[in-house]
C-alpha cells in the first residue's frame, strides 16, 4: 500500500504537527507492505482573503499512484482522493470557535464573513468524502461535531520518542518546554514566580514564535530581577536535551490557551513522571491534568503563584503527583502500532 501523508508547510516554523507528520511517515514505512511519503503544502493565512486561494490550490491538486491519503491540517487535508482518511489535528479555528469568541483575524465585515463561509463549505465537502475521520482529542472531536455536525473517533497522537523520557531525579526547577509564544503564555509563569519570595527556578526552553515575544520575556525577567531564578533558552534544541530537562525537573508547566489536545509537553512530562502545572482554560490538557497529576490555576499571575508554590513547596508531594501522572499515561496505552493499524484500516 502506498500511503501519502499531507500536511501544511509554514516556512521556517516547526512544532508538534510537523513532528507528528514526520514520525507518522517513519512508522508507516516501518510497517510491512507499506510505502509512505510526506507532502507539505505551503500555507499562508494572512491576509484573510488569501485563504480563498489556499482552498482552491489544495482542492485543485490531484494525486496519482497513491492508495491511501492521510490528511492532518487545513487546507492540506482538502486535497481530493477517493481513499482519504483524516487525522484531524485541528480545523482552521479562526472560522469556528475563535470567530465565535471574537478572536479571529478574519474579521466580521463582508470579506471576513465570505471567507468564513468558504472555509466551512470546503471543510464540509471534504468531510463528506472521507473514508474515516479521527480526531486527536475529545476537544477537537466535540468542536467538529458542534460546528460541522460530523461524527469522528478519538485517536491520540503517541509520544514520538517515549524512550527518552524515562524520568529521573526531582530537581529544583520547573521546566516549561515547547513553542514559546503569546498563546502558550510563558509570561504568566515569570509574572507568577515574581510574586514568590522564594521557590523553584524556572527553565523555559523552545523556539519563540517571534522576536517580540522573546524580548517581552527577557524584559520581564530583568524588570523583576529574576536573572538568577529564570533561565531562557530560546531556539530549537536536540530532543535529548528536552528529555534531560524534563527528566530532571521537579515539575513541568504548560499554559496554552484552549489547546486542542493534551499536548506534547504534557505527554513528555507524564512519561517522565512529572506533575504538570496548567490553567483552567488550557483546553485538552484538562482531560488528564488534575489535582492528582498536577495543579490547576486560574490564568492570572496571583493564582498561578499560589498553585506553583503549593505544587513545589513539598518535593515528595510533587514526586507523588508525578508518579500518578506516569501511571495514568501508561494506562492509556497510546502506541504507534495501534495508531498505524487504525489509520490503515
Amino acid at each position: 500500500m502506498k500511503v501519502l501523508v499531507v500536511n501544511n508547510a509554514a516556512p521556517f516554523q516547526r512544532g508538534g504537527a510537523e513532528e507528528l507528520a514526520d514520525h507518522l511517515v517513519a512508522k508507516l514505512n516501518a510497517t510491512p507492505g507499506v510505502e509512505s511519503e510526506l507532502v507539505r503544502v505551503p500555507f499562508a493565512w494572512e491576509p484573510a482573503e488569501r485563504l480563498i486561494e489556499e482552498i482552491l490550490i489544495s482542492r485543485g491538486l490531484r494525486l496519482y499512484n497513491v492508495d491511501r491519503v492521510i490528511g492532518l491540517k487545513f487546507p492540506a487535508y482538502l486535497i481530493p482522493h477517493e481513499n482519504k482518511v483524516l487525522w484531524l489535528l485541528h480545523q482552521f479555528r479562526q472560522a469556528y470557535d475563535l470567530a465565535e469568541a471574537g478572536q479571529s483575524h478574519l474579521g466580521d465585515d463582508d470579506t471576513g464573513r465570505s471567507v468564513n463561509r468558504a472555509i466551512r463549505a470546503a471543510d464540509n465537502a471534504c468531510f463528506a468524502e472521507c473514508r474515516k475521520i479521527y480526531c486527536n482529542s475529545p476537544v477537537t472531536q466535540d468542536r467538529l461535531r458542534r460546528f460541522n455536525g460530523v461524527s469522528s473517533e478519538v485517536l491520540y497522537p503517541p509520544l514520538n520518542d517515549a524512550e527518552l523520557f524515562t524520568g529521573g531525579d526531582y530537581g529544583d526547577y520547573v521546566f516549561a518546554g515547547g513553542r514559546v509564544g503569546a498563546g502558550k503564555r510563558q509570561h504568566l509563569l515569570i509574572e507568577a514566580l515574581a510574586k514568590l519570595g522564594k521557590g523553584p527556578r524556572l527553565l523555559i526552553a523552545g523556539p519563540p514564535e517571534n522576536e517580540a515575544y522573546a524580548q517581552r520575556l527577557r524584559s520581564l525577567v530583568a524588570e523583576h530581577g529574576l536573572e538568577d531564578r529564570v533561565e531562557l533558552r530560546f531556539g530549537f534544541h536536540p530532543r535529548q536535551d528536552i528529555a534531560r530537562w524534563a527528566n530532571g525537573a521537579l515539575a513541568c508547566a504548560y499554559l496554552p490557551f484552549d489547546e486542542d489536545s493534551v499536548g506534547y509537553v504534557t505527554m513528555e512530562a507524564f512519561a517522565a513522571g512529572k506533575a504538570v502545572l496548567t490553567t483552567t482554560d488550557s483546553g485538552g490538557l484538562l482531560e488528564i491534568v488534575n489535582a492528582d497529576t498536577g495543579a490547576l490555576s486560574e490564568p492570572t499571575p496571583e493564582a498561578l503563584a499560589e498553585a506553583l508554590d503549593q505544587l513545589t513547596c513539598d518535593p515528595k508531594r510533587a514526586a507523588a503527583k508525578g508518579g500518578a501522572a506516569r501511571d495514568l499515561w501508561t494506562r492509556k496505552n497510546v502506541t504507534w502500532g495501534e495508531t498505524v493499524r487504525r489509520l490503515l484500516d
